[in-house]
């Protein structure tokens, strides 16, 4: 199993993420439906709209992403920036703005008929709030399977972190403004403060005090394995505690899970090919192009699901559909991998 894991670049757990998904989904549903005092009784702890249990689970998430990424690599940013050049504006100039346009296609005209327009409006916010967070550190597993360049990878991430601390809330609240949602700037800013500013900030310092202590070969190789089952554990116990809240709007409405799993599908593979095809077309090499396509491709979906609770609450429809995003992120990822990794040969070898 262990050779295994080490060869896949993805353990078991994560492979199947979308079947452990789906399973915390049901047992959330199931119990909002039989066991209601449980979700009444997490409900009570609140504050400034944000749940305390919610809260400390998605620190548990973030956190130990927030661990590898190496902020110190981007003083090599200046050696080759086309690539990076090409991952800030996919992610920054296209990505949000294409997931808005599709999935306000999909959800008031397409889809006009079977999603009310009350609906169509906190699915439209949910969309809006995946696109704008480009994914972090779930990037180093796509850019793995991939075998992408490492080194070139931590500095699209580490740039993109930063980029997401100015970026993130002004495109939002832009985009929400043009959709007709009224969205409070100060909930927008504080959720980006807790679940972006201070687990970045807790990150970079248990990187930095760990390597001066122990020395990198024990952070990398001792400490970070520690955390590698803590990230998904906290997402799931998330996903149980937010579907228990959930239940009735699922159960009323079963089939939008699908209706509003297509544009973000749908979205995933167009921005991954405007990534691919734009590093062949500035003729990068695969092992930059691949991992480019990948981070604006997936999503940092616990920043997403983060700020739709702040900002929404938990039994709000808007975090019903970062969720989906979650459901759908793992599988559509795989195949985009399985795409990159049979399309190598468009690029030309590394020099």
């Amino acid at each position: 199993m262990n050779k295994n894991k080490k060869n896949s670049g993805i353990s078991f757990f994560e492979k199947y993420l979308t079947l452990w998904v789906a399973l915390c989904m049901i047992t959330g549903v199931l119990i909002g439906r039989f066991l209601p005092s449980i979700p009444d009784f997490l409900g009570k702890f609140e504050y400034a709209q944000v749940s305390i249990p919610i809260a400390v689970l998605i620190w548990l998430m973030i956190y130990p992403m927030m661990l590898k990424v190496d902020f110190a690599s981007i003083k090599y940013v200046g050696k080759n920036p086309k690539g990076l050049f090409l991952t800030w504006i996919t992610n920054w100039l296209i990505k949000p703005f294409t997931m808005f346009g599709i999935a306000s296609l999909f959800f008031y005209v397409i889809f006009k008929g079977l999603i009310p327009q009350d609906l169509a409006k906190d699915y439209l916010a949910g969309a809006v709030l995946l696109g704008a967070a480009p994914c972090t550190a779930m990037v180093f597993v796509w850019s793995h399977l991939t075998k992408g360049n490492a080194a070139y990878t931590v500095v699209q991430v580490a740039t993109n972190d930063l980029i997401i601390l100015a970026a993130f809330t002004p495109i939002v609240a832009l985009l929400m403004g043009v959709s007709g949602i009224s969205i409070p700037w100060d909930t927008l800013i504080l959720s980006v403060i807790l679940f972006v500013v201070i687990p970045l900030t807790g990150g970079i310092l248990t990187r930095t005090l760990l390597i001066k202590k122990k020395g990198s070969e024990y952070f990398t190789k001792k400490f970070v394995p520690k955390f590698n089952n803590i990230t998904i554990g906290g997402l799931l116990l998330t996903l149980i505690i937010i579907f228990s809240f959930q239940g009735d709007v699922i159960l009323n409405n079963p089939l939008h899970i699908a209706l509003i799993a297509v544009p973000l599908i749908i979205q995933t593979f167009f921005i991954f090919f405007v990534a691919y095809i734009g590093g062949k077309a500035l003729k990068l090499p695969h092992e930059i192009a691949a991992p480019a396509g990948m981070i604006g491709a997936s999503n940092f979906f616990e920043l997403a699901v983060a700020v739709a609770i702040s900002l929404f609450g938990p039994t709000s429809p808007v975090a019903l559909a970062t969720i989906v995003g979650v459901l759908v992120e793992v599988p559509v990822m795989l195949a985009l991998v399985k795409i990159a990794n049979k399309t190598k040969g468009w690029f030309a070898k590394p020099a």
